[in-house]
């Protein structure tokens, strides 16, 4: 295992996953500058790196992540220019061409539950709590969350989480669709841990196309995801298709590599 330390988040490496704690406990880890950066260096480095496959991201001692830390020092850049870099972290979140998995243990609030969101899946434990705090504290909806809330609990639900800014629990967050997974605390670690290594273990190229080709789904016509489906198996057909046509014969597990097969 590999290992760097930062103040603010901890970037950890095992195997092919990449793990990104966010570490301010005392602000039940809260994004300040720092923290923003190293998040999105952790995405780059994990979408940069092909010996990463899956990501993590989870919070430090028991929360998630209490949003944007509206107490820092901006340091007097204008507010747009601010808010154009932390949108630059939820595209490369959305775009991270590998799967990533949010692991969510108390609070999930503001900008920190659309960090979830913006996960390919959320696994959380049945004390954690999510909301859209936003309008709470004069604030509409940052990180993605007018493009993912929709998208995930349907418009009546997202206006209801969006203009109340309720706190919501596990189950019913679950109940919405915006968890993929419940787990005790004493399971969630062993269940996402071995979550993220069957993610690893996948085919990266079809694990890319099949979350590109979800995103697009949902603007395009069926004529055009058909288009996209047949351009995405030819490219298989050639990459890990191989190998798991082999493995299914043989009656072995498959080992995909994502490597072109064509010499």
């Amino acid at each position: 295992m590999s290992k760097v330390d930062g103040d603010e988040v901890l970037v950890t490496q095992d195997g092919a996953v990449l793990t990104a704690t966010i570490n301010r406990p005392r602000r039940k880890n809260a994004l300040d500058t720092a923290a923003w950066n190293g998040l999105h260096e952790a995405v780059a480095k994990a979408a940069a790196d092909d010996s990463v496959r899956c990501v993590v991201i989870t919070g430090a001692d028991g929360d998630f992540c209490a949003g944007a830390d509206l107490s820092g020092d901006r340091g007097g850049q204008h507010p747009l220019h601010r808010m154009h870099g932390i949108n630059d972290i939820a595209l490369a979140l959305h775009e991270l061409p590998k799967p990533s998995v949010a692991k969510v243990r108390g609070v999930a609030v503001g900008a920190g539950w659309n960090l979830a969101l913006g996960c390919d899946l959320v696994v959380c434990t049945p004390d954690a709590r999510f909301s859209q705090i936003f309008a709470k504290r004069g604030l509409s909806l940052d990180f993605g969350g007018s493009w993912l809330l929709p998208r995930i609990v349907g418009m009546q639900q997202a206006k209801r989480l969006a203009l109340l800014g309720e706190i919501i629990g596990a189950e019913e967050a679950h109940e919405l669709g915006a968890v993929t997974w419940v787990r005790e605390d004493a399971e969630i670690d062993g269940f996402v841990a071995d979550l993220a290594e069957r993610l690893a273990q996948g085919p990266p190229i079809a694990l890319a196309q099949n979350k590109q080709m979800l995103h697009a789904g949902s603007h395009q016509s069926l004529r055009e995801a058909l288009e996209n489906e047949a351009r995405a198996q030819a490219i298989n057909f050639a990459t890990d298709a191989p190998a798991a046509r082999t493995a299914f014969v043989n009656k072995t597990e498959p080992e995909f590599t994502g490597e072109w097969m064509v010499r």
